[in-house]
C-alpha cells in the first residue's frame, strides 16, 4: 500500500466536511434555516444523504463544525509560529489566519455583506445550533490551551495560563465575529479581531472617551 494513501484519505474527508459546512450556511442564507434539508445540503456538494449523516448527526452540527475546524486550525497555525515569537503577537498572526484573513490584507479589510450578515444572525439564533456551536467551543477552547501550554511549557491540565488564555481568545473571536456582523454597515472582522485581541493583549485598559 502506498504510505500516501492514508493522507490523501484524510485530506479528502477534511474536504467534504468542510463543503458540507460551508454549503449547509450558505444554503441557509440563501433560502432561510427551515427551509433547507439535509437532502439540499448533500445535493449541492454532490454527495449522497448518509453520506452527510456520516459526518454530521443534524445541520446544527455542520454549522458549528466550522468553529470547531477553525478553532483547530487556529491551535495548529499557533504551535508552527517561530519559537522566539512573544506569545501574543504569535497568537493574532495564528487567529487572523486561522479565519482566512493572513494572507490579502486589502480583501481582509473589505467590509461585510449586510445580507449574509444577517443570514448568519438568524442562523446562528437557533437552538440547535447555539446548543452545538457551545459544545464545539468547548472542545475547542480544550485545543488551543494544549497549544499554549505546548508553547510555553506549561501543563494544558494542571496549569490555568494556557486555559485562561484559550478561553479569552475564544470569547474575544466570538464578540469580535458579532461585531462585524451586527455593526451597521458590517466591520471588516480582520480589523475587528486584531483591535480585540490588542486590546486583551495590552490588559483590556479603559479606552479614553471618544476612542
Amino acid at each position: 500500500m502506498n504510505d500516501a494513501e492514508p493522507g490523501l484519505r484524510e485530506r479528502k474527508k477534511r474536504e467534504t466536511r468542510l463543503a458540507l459546512s460551508l454549503a449547509t450556511i450558505r444554503l441557509s442564507i440563501e433560502k432561510g434555516w427551515d427551509a433547507v434539508t439535509v437532502e439540499d445540503v448533500a445535493a449541492a456538494v454532490g454527495v449522497s444523504d448518509r453520506t452527510f449523516r456520516n459526518y454530521f448527526g443534524s445541520k446544527a452540527e455542520a454549522v458549528a463544525s466550522r468553529h470547531l475546524d477553525r478553532m483547530h486550525e487556529i491551535g495548529r497555525l499557533l504551535g508552527a509560529r517561530p519559537a522566539e515569537e512573544p506569545l501574543w503577537p504569535a497568537v493574532t498572526a495564528a487567529v487572523l489566519h486561522g479565519f482566512g484573513l493572513g494572507v490579502d490584507v486589502a480583501q481582509a479589510n473589505q467590509p461585510g455583506d449586510i445580507r449574509w450578515a444577517a443570514g448568519v444572525g438568524e442562523i446562528l439564533s437557533q437552538p440547535a445550533v447555539r446548543g452545538a456551536v457551545l459544545e464545539a467551543d468547548a472542545l475547542a477552547q480544550r485545543e488551543l490551551a494544549a497549544a499554549v501550554a505546548a508553547r510555553i511549557g506549561a501543563d494544558p491540565e494542571r496549569d490555568l495560563y494556557p486555559k485562561l488564555v484559550a478561553a479569552v481568545v475564544g470569547s474575544a473571536c466570538a464578540v469580535a465575529t458579532e461585531h462585524s456582523r451586527t455593526a451597521r454597515p458590517p466591520e471588516s472582522i480582520a480589523v475587528v479581531l486584531r483591535a480585540a485581541l490588542t486590546q486583551v493583549a495590552a490588559g483590556l485598559p479603559v479606552p479614553e472617551a471618544g476612542s
